[in-house]
């Protein structure tokens, strides 16, 4: 049922960026499925190893905007039990249906069937838009899994459900119990959810596909799997990462736009012109 679900859901994503899509262009015919799945795979590749080096070259805004982030977080830490408290106690009057939706949307079977679903779309019609997004989720969904992963462990977390407060961490703790920053479900869930509005400029369906982006975080608040920084800190890295890797990915474009194009002097006898070469 609940597969069926995410089909539905699938589909309703690939008919909304085919109908927001002005380009619906294939690509040239020289061009293979194994070639363009090779390319893809490097872009993939290229997009997780900028995510981590772009620090090295951040500006003073940069860091001006990590500090902020710093600070917001700081200062939600302090309200993260009253925040735990407050969101459990509406957990038994939220819609089942909420629930469901926050934990399969954001869980990492469900959001590889989306996101696979989109680039397999792209890559098999030849759709350069469905392949940007696709790759796009793909490499951020990398990234952000592997912060995740690492953090859990290293930071060793109590969930709210643990009952021993905030406060209260085990470094490199296997225990599921002590696994709660960040939270993973936030972060798929708003990776995949950024990434695809930002294919779109009409604010409605930007809005919505947001809405639905947050379900996940807020469902984790009420069954007390988290704590609010827990869901904030990840859809914040979510943002960053996704951000950075759609700069990268259409820098990376706009260079294989630059190399298939050309100028050539076209010379001969009482002649002189320019070819453009494509």
């Amino acid at each position: 049922m609940i597969q069926n679900k995410v089909c539905c859901f699938l589909f309703a994503l690939l008919f909304l960026i085919n109908a927001n899509s002005q380009e619906k262009v294939k690509t040239a015919t020289t061009d293979n499925t194994w070639s363009m799945l090779k390319t893809d795979a490097n872009l993939i590749l290229g997009g997780v190893k900028n995510a981590y080096t772009r620090p090295l070259h951040w500006q003073k805004k940069d860091w001006l905007t990590f500090g902020g982030i710093a600070a917001g977080t700081a200062l939600l830490y302090i309200y993260d039990e009253q925040t735990s408290e407050y969101f459990v106690n509406q957990e038994e009057s939220a819609p089942n249906m909420l629930k469901e939706i926050g934990w399969y949307y954001g869980s990492p079977q469900n959001f590889f069937m989306i996101s696979a679903g989109i680039y397999s779309y792209g890559l098999f019609a030849k759709n350069d838009k469905f392949r940007h997004t696709g790759v796009l989720i793909i490499s951020s969904a990398v990234a952000t899994g592997l912060i995740q992963t690492i953090s859990k462990n290293a930071f060793g977390r109590a969930r709210p459900s643990q009952n021993v407060g905030s406060k209260e961490f085990k470094f490199m703790s296997k225990e599921p119990g002590y696994h709660s920053f960040p939270s993973g479900h936030s972060i798929l869930s708003f990776t995949a959810s950024h990434a695809i509005a930002k294919q779109f400029k009409n604010i409605w369906i930007k809005s919505g596909i947001y809405a639905v982006g947050l379900i996940a975080p807020v469902s984790r608040l009420w069954a007390g799997a988290h704590w609010l920084t827990d869901v904030t800190l990840g859809m914040v890295l979510s943002v960053v990462i996704v951000d950075g890797v759609d700069k990268f990915l259409s820098k990376k474009k706009n260079e294989i736009k630059d190399k298939k194009f050309s100028w050539k002097v076209n010379a001969g006898v009482g002649k002189i012109g320019v070819v453009g070469v494509f």
